[in-house]
């Protein structure tokens, strides 16, 4: 009977436990939107979403750097949402609505993931955000800063994959990743195009559709050499780098006229 009354209890709190976290990833998601659209301002909204990732910093100085690296791709994404909602204005918009929902659903279902398609999946999304945003503010940064923006995110997407998939150094293909997100985003910042649509506030600029395709068509490269190795032949990665650069093509030829040019 005792045992029996411990178990239920046990139960109650994992259930009651799961439900205030559930519910604090919630206002947090929302507040985040909110509060940036309401001050006018980016930097309460960015410090809820720094302050949520207090477990990185509340260890000994010297893992402090591991766990920040380890959790880059979810501070990508959360002040990613909290800049992008900025851009929009002060008026409330149908973006703004779709920004909050999906951090909501980022935050409770997709960053708890943990398999090799969760995690890639999480940098896709991390990419996608993150060249947004980088994209919509080259408007009033130093081309510089692009660059270095950029290369950070391609750095850190591709950490993000390597960290679950990877037993030996990989410092070496993030690298590499984060130099070409790098060297992409200097070309393509003297003709910047953003896809609108309508009054709903939604702007998508092509060198996040672009680098994201990137990044996937990478990943399934560095996977197909690493399983075949010696016995690697083109073939092996024809069929993602072909509709990579099939579908990059229709893109920059077919769908590059300047809706929105920055």
């Amino acid at each position: 009977m005792i045992m029996a009354d411990f178990i239920f209890i046990r139960k109650s709190r994992n259930i009651a436990s799961s439900a205030l976290h559930v519910f604090l990833n919630i206002l947090l998601g929302l507040g985040s939107v909110l509060v940036t659209i309401f001050s006018g301002s980016p930097l309460i909204g960015i410090i809820l979403v720094i302050a949520s990732k207090w477990r990185v910093f509340a260890v000994r100085p010297r893992y402090i750097l591991t766990n920040l690296k380890a959790s880059l791709v979810d501070l990508i994404v959360g002040v990613s949402i909290v800049l992008l909602t900025y851009y929009t204005g002060t008026s409330i918009l149908p973006v703004d609505f779709i920004l909050a929902g999906f951090y909501c659903i980022w935050l409770i279902f997709i960053k708890p993931l943990t398999s090799e398609k969760a995690n890639l999946a999480q940098s896709l999304v991390a990419v996608f955000l993150g060249m947004s945003t980088a994209t919509i503010a080259s408007a009033s940064l130093n081309s510089i800063l692009i660059v270095l923006i950029s290369f950070f995110i391609g750095y850190a997407a591709a950490r993000h994959v390597l960290i679950q998939t990877s037993d030996h150094d990989f410092l070496l293909t993030t690298l590499t990743c984060g130099l070409i997100f790098s060297e992409i985003a200097w070309l393509c910042h003297s003709w910047t195009i953003i896809y609108t649509f309508g009054n709903t506030g939604i702007r998508i600029p092509q060198l996040a559709i672009i680098l994201t395709i990137f990044a996937f068509v990478y990943n399934s490269a560095r996977q197909a050499i690493i399983k075949h190795q010696e016995d690697f032949k083109f073939k092996d990665i024809a069929a993602p780098v072909t509709f990579g650069i099939i579908l990059i093509t229709i893109i920059v030829i077919w769908f590059s006229n300047p809706i929105f040019n920055i």
